[in-house]
């Protein structure tokens, strides 16, 4: 497993842990939203950081898109 994958899959996995601690702060929230909207913000921001070394990693030639097989 390559480097590049293994930093996908830390960083999914940061993505839902954040939504689901979000999810169980909307839950069991009583009236307080600062919990939930950190966690939001933390997962919107680890979304466009994987967004970006996605881009980076392309540009570099570190991953490579391939077409559907037909």
């Amino acid at each position: 497993m390559g480097p590049m994958r293994i930093v996908v899959f830390v960083v999914l996995a940061g993505v839902l842990l954040s939504l689901g601690v979000a999810l169980f702060h909307l839950a069991s929230s009583k009236g307080s939203s600062d919990k939930l909207l950190r966690s939001l913000t933390i997962r919107v921001g680890l979304s466009v950081l994987l967004f970006v070394l996605l881009m980076i990693a392309w540009r570099v030639g570190l991953i490579r898109p391939h077409g559907l097989a037909h």
